[in-house]
């Protein structure tokens, strides 16, 4: 395996680009080697959505039991962030990269025994596998193309690659549905060996490319003015403990209303000793407070960074709002024009949808090469709080702005990763694996959604995103005067 050439990036001098660092290095074909990574994740990501009605059918499950196939994507998120950005700080960018692969391999020729083995948990692993590589992928290519040039255009790099990402996510249900819904086997599972199988070849091939090919391990410049000796004697005040201690309550408070049922079905599934699941349930309960404390504590000096610190809140409603969004498109469209069927109102999905959202991603990247990145992210939020609003008057007109909603969100997700790590020097893997780690409030804010869609209707469960989105621009609007306090802290 080559060693990781450690260089540093700085925001020094002339001749940056799109691809040109201030040395004068021209770093595309790195930047398109990891732009495939994206398209891989992507069609992991579409083939999910599929699963479910797939093992309704073929397992006899019920709706809620087959929503552990998201649940096991979105703890894979959740557990595996933090340690792979270990992982890329210890290994470089390079490193990580192979240990993702690595794990996607594994969990996509596991789907080979699963067939086998015709269990419920056996696929679940393997998704739980993949997922843990994606993990991995996200943390370390998402940093990774914002300093694959100068960094005026980090946004817009990675834009571009989540243009790319857009394409897998078209492909993926295509292809998943082709194979899991073919009618030709006797056991309706088999029909998923094939496209992990192929999951499994073209990540063997990634690995290979990646161990041979030169993957410089590019360092951000800090912008905060203060020394290395300061930033290392930077120890939260008492204030700010508490203050600590009670941000953590919350976040793991909102946690154990996601988390404890997923677990409670787990057990159940796995059929574990009942008398266990509280110990169990409050015990890592526990451990994640205290270890988020101390995580939180000891790198004072990243998380006193409020343009970071707020952005992974930003980062967790956007994902909220967009998977709220999401799910319930076929549920809204349907409410809304009670002649489309639910097969009709899925083909929207992706035919208009996803497509929507891939060309936004696309005519982003142009936008915001030629604009302020924090600016554009304000002005789409804003113009997704009046579509959201439009929404939830509901009829055609609800209609439609739902679907420019999916327009208006594309660049959301990489131009808040790329405005959260700014700027944050050695801290940048760390940083960016709290920010996919906030991907878990996806899970979180969508039941309540469903309970006001349940409740009342699904244009009323609208409010959701409506106030994710109201935060995300207020973010946007202020995040240049925060970066400029953290720049002079």
């Amino acid at each position: 395996m080559i060693t990781p050439t450690q260089t540093t990036h700085t925001s020094s001098g002339t001749g940056g680009g799109l691809f040109k660092t201030a040395d004068g290095r021209n770093l595309f074909i790195t930047f398109a080697l990891v732009t495939s990574l994206f398209l891989l994740w992507g069609f992991c990501n579409g083939m999910i959505d599929i699963l479910n009605k797939h093992f309704q059918d073929s397992l006899h499950i019920n709706k809620e039991q087959s929503g552990l196939v998201q649940s096991a994507n979105y703890l894979a998120y959740f557990l595996m962030a933090i340690p792979a950005g270990l992982i890329a700080r210890k290994l470089g960018y390079k490193g990580g990269i192979l240990v993702g692969l690595s794990l996607i391999a594994t969990g996509a020729f596991w789907f080979i025994p699963a067939v086998s083995i015709g269990q419920y948990w056996a696929f679940l692993l393997g998704l739980f596998v993949i997922a843990t590589g994606m993990t991995c992928l996200e943390t370390i290519a998402n940093p990774y193309t914002t300093v694959l040039g100068s960094p005026e255009h980090g946004a817009t790099r990675i834009n571009i690659a989540q243009t790319i990402n857009g394409g897998g996510w078209i492909l993926g249900p295509i292809v998943g549905s082709h194979f899991a819904f073919s009618g030709s086997v006797a056991n309706a599972n088999e029909g998923l060996a094939k496209p992990y199988m192929g999951i499994g070849i073209f990540v063997a091939v990634l690995l290979v490319i990646f161990a041979v090919c030169k993957v410089p391990d590019l360092h951000t410049e800090d912008e905060s003015k203060k020394t290395a000796e300061q930033k290392n004697r930077l120890k939260p005040s008492g204030g700010q403990l508490g203050s600590i201690g009670i941000a953590l309550a919350i976040v793991c408070g909102l946690l154990y209303f996601f988390i404890a049922p997923i677990l409670g079905l787990i057990w159940a599934l796995l059929s574990l000793p009942p008398a266990l699941f509280a110990p169990t349930k409050y015990g890592l309960l526990v451990a994640t407070y205290v270890g988020g404390f101390m995580l939180v504590s000891k790198n004072w000096d990243l998380f006193r960074r409020k343009h970071f610190t707020l952005g992974i809140g930003t980062q967790f409603l956007y994902v909220a709002a967009q998977t709220g969004i999401f799910s319930f498109c076929v549920n809204y469209t349907i409410e809304n024009d009670p002649g489309v069927t639910a097969e009709k109102a899925g083909y929207w999905l992706g035919a208009i949808g996803f497509v929507l959202f891939a060309t936004g991603r696309l005519f982003g990247s142009i936008v915001i090469s030629q604009f302020k990145p924090n600016l554009v992210l304000a002005v789409y939020a804003a113009i997704n709080i009046v579509l959201t609003a439009i929404c939830m008057g509901g009829g055609k007109p609800g209609l439609y702005a739902m679907f420019g909603t999916f327009f208006f969100m594309s660049v959301m997700f990489p131009t808040i990763f790329a405005l959260g790590i700014r700027g944050l020097g050695d801290h940048t893997k760390l940083g960016s694996s709290m920010i996919v780690m906030s991907i878990v409030g996806g899970a979180i804010a969508a039941p309540f959604m469903g309970h006001i869609a349940d409740t009342s209707s699904m244009r009323a469960g609208f409010v959701v995103p409506l106030v994710c989105f109201v935060f995300i621009a207020i973010y946007g609007m202020f995040w240049q005067k925060l970066e400029n306090k953290d720049r002079e802290a």
